[in-house]
């Protein structure tokens, strides 16, 4: 891999745990519930980050939550771009993981099925 490369790997990282640690305790919008990162995906540019959360609760909740986090992205990209001294910003979307929800949904059916399991 080239040095190109373990920066965008690294830089990718650590923008998962900030974004990780934001989502979880500083950010203040009500409408964000229950919500686990899965995967942040860093453009070769560093112009954008693509934050995949999988959100819990019904349909409403998970609306509720990525408006939530839609409308905090613009602190979030500031703050990224703060903590890891970068010189230009980076674009910060959140986008629901439909993969992460369908296999918890099979699970919690699966549960449902053969509760002792």
């Amino acid at each position: 891999m080239s040095a190109h490369g373990h920066r965008i790997e690294r830089l990718t990282e650590r923008i998962y745990e900030d974004v990780a640690e934001m989502v979880a305790g500083e950010l203040k919008d009500p409408r964000i519930g229950s919500v686990t990162i899965t995967q942040v995906v860093l453009s070769p540019d560093l112009r954008h980050v693509r934050v995949l959360v999988t959100v819990f609760g019904d349909e409403m909740d998970r609306s509720e939550t990525l408006e939530g986090l839609a409308s905090s992205a613009g602190f979030v990209s500031h703050e990224v771009g703060r903590r890891l001294q970068m010189r230009r910003v980076p674009e910060v979307v959140f986008v629901s993981d439909r993969g992460a929800e369908a296999e918890q949904r099979v699970g919690e059916l699966l549960h449902k099925i053969n509760p002792d399991e």
